[in-house]
């Protein structure tokens, strides 16, 4: 099924068709079009072909899974946003190690309001929302928040948009610590009832690709920050 709108295709990759079907409905409510498959392989055919302005992927497709699809995708350089939608609380946590470059993480049973609200919310982001500012650095990290591209080292490093916007925010308040709930808040837009989890999950990412020029701490009991530059 495909569909056509103003505002550009969603690619919904899904093997439940009751799940795919009232997704589609509420992202075509909201302006967009919708191309569904239900099959791994077909879906990352369908992105090569189709060039989607964001994909929403469920983890445990048939032929090839939605982590594979999202790490074939980044690995082929193509950045477009992904959210996953997963169906097992361990299916998250089999992300939280991963750097697969995600965009943002929904769990089964979910609002197919809130996924379309959180499709929306992850294009802004893709389109540049962070106002223009100064180089932000800390440790080896180096964030060029007007041209959106971040060094570690002297090692140019690919970010998504969620990602970027995300260390960009530590950044800018060195030394200062984030809540989770504050992270949720200030970089995806969603109140704490969303969940926070995909904060922990953003920031295994970001110290994955960052490595040792990484400046982002943990604090024990309370949330993030990234050391002073």
């Amino acid at each position: 099924m495909s569909s056509s709108a103003g505002r550009g295709l969603v690619l919904v990759a899904e093997d439940e068709a009751a799940i795919a079907e009232l997704a589609a409905m509420y992202l075509t409510r909201d302006g967009f079009g919708v191309h569904i498959e239900s099959d791994g392989l077909a879906a990352l055919a369908a992105v090569r072909r189709l060039r989607p302005v964001a994909v929403v992927l469920d983890i445990g497709l048939s032929g090839m899974d939605g982590i594979e699809i999202c790490k074939t995708m980044r690995t082929d350089g193509d950045w477009t946003p992904v959210l996953f939608v997963t169906a097992r609380d361990d299916e998250l946590d089999r992300l939280l190690g991963l750097e697969i470059g995600a965009d943002d993480y929904l769990t089964k049973p979910f609002s197919p309001r809130e996924l379309a609200a959180r499709v929306r919310t992850v294009l802004r982001r893709s389109a540049g929302s962070l106002p223009p500012a100064e180089t932000y650095s800390a440790g080896g990290t180096r964030v060029d928040v007007i041209r959106r591209r971040v060094w570690a080292g002297e090692a140019e490093i690919a970010l998504t948009s969620t990602e970027f916007d995300l260390l960009a925010h530590l950044l800018r308040r060195p030394g200062q610590v984030f809540t989770r709930e504050q992270l949720l808040s200030s970089v995806w837009g969603y109140s704490a009832s969303a969940g926070t989890r995909t904060v922990d999950v953003h920031i295994a990412q970001l110290r994955a690709k960052l490595g040792d020029e990484s400046p982002l701490r943990t604090v024990r009991g309370i949330g993030y920050s990234a050391d002073g530059g």
